[in-house]
């Protein structure tokens, strides 16, 4: 991860109403390195499975822009990470709400039929 990376991740935390692009520009950020996180952040969501957006690479400013490149690169893997993280959490919640679920009916049977032999 580059240097810009890990200011990054803190400063994607503080985002309110303002873009991340225009937060970045805001914070300091070189625009090239802003447009290639905006472009990169994009496609990684996509390449993580959300339907929404798509991928995007200037691919000329890619090969000869080094601060969009870093910035795809980080705003790639960063968002792709986020967005893996988000799904693997929303399955974990509904896995154990349904084991909850499960384990509780379970228990009520079971109570029921110690309930019925007394």
């Amino acid at each position: 991860m580059s240097r810009y990376g890990f200011a990054l991740c803190f400063t994607l935390l503080l985002v309110g109403c303002q873009s991340t692009h225009e937060q970045m520009l805001h914070q300091g950020y070189p625009p090239a390195y802003a447009d290639g996180f905006q472009d990169g952040c994009g496609s990684g969501r996509q390449a993580a499975g959300l339907m929404v957006g798509d991928f995007r690479k200037n691919v000329p400013r890619y090969l000869h822009e080094r601060q969009y490149e870093t910035g795809w690169d980080d705003g790639f893997r960063q968002c792709n990470a986020m967005q893996n993280s988000e799904d693997l959490r929303q399955y974990r919640e509904r896995y154990w709400d349904e084991r909850d679920r499960d384990w509780q009916q379970e228990k009520d049977r079971d109570a029921a039929r110690a309930y019925r032999h007394n």
